[in-house]
């Protein structure tokens, strides 16, 4: 049985990797650099501020790197565990899909994907009651976690699970968040 979903797996990628275009190649390669979203993490940061007291402003963005700093230590843990290799490292799919990325640590599960959606869906969850249209804030994630199958570097399975991990870190320290700020008084 998980032969066959793997096998689903890299049949999926390469589907969805040679779906890829050489005029866009560009736009996947910037996408997928973490350095160039520091500007939406300042505008994530500075809506805490503009929609809370500064010190639920501080807590927000505390609790925010800290389970971003979770998510990634997880997702080091597992990928360490696991020891899959990545696409672009597999012998079998060199001759079938598009490289524009080549590292050599292992792939599940993507730590894009989990880092993104961790933070986006606590920031979502944060901001939704002041400003609803946070959630516009997924297309983010969803970029990101869509640049690694372009860029050659992750399985389907290892964005999907990323992304899952991401959402159910987050959950978790949403709660902890909640329950600081009933303690803190910060309602």
């Amino acid at each position: 049985m998980w032969e066959q979903l793997a096998e689903w797996d890299r049949k999926l990628f390469v589907f969805l990797n040679n779906l890829g275009v050489d005029d866009y190649d560009n736009f996947w390669i910037f996408i997928t650099q973490i350095n160039h979203w520091i500007p939406l993490y300042l505008i994530f940061f500075g809506l805490f501020f503009y929609s809370f007291s500064w010190k639920k402003a501080i807590l927000s963005i505390l609790f925010t790197l800290i389970s971003l700093a979770a998510v990634v230590s997880f997702t080091q843990f597992v990928k360490i565990q696991v020891a899959r290799l990545r696409p672009n490292n597999e012998p079998l799919l060199e001759d079938l899909i598009r490289v524009l990325q080549k590292p050599t640590n292992f792939s599940f599960f993507s730590g894009h994907a989990a880092s993104s959606f961790a933070v986006t869906t606590f920031v979502v969850l944060v901001l939704r009651k002041k400003h609803p249209w946070v959630f516009a804030f997924y297309i983010w994630p969803v970029l990101f976690a869509m640049s690694r199958i372009f860029v050659g570097v992750h399985y389907p399975s290892d964005i999907l699970v990323g992304a899952g991990v991401g959402v159910s870190m987050a959950s978790l320290f949403y709660y902890f968040y909640k329950k600081t700020c009933l303690k803190l008084n910060y309602i």
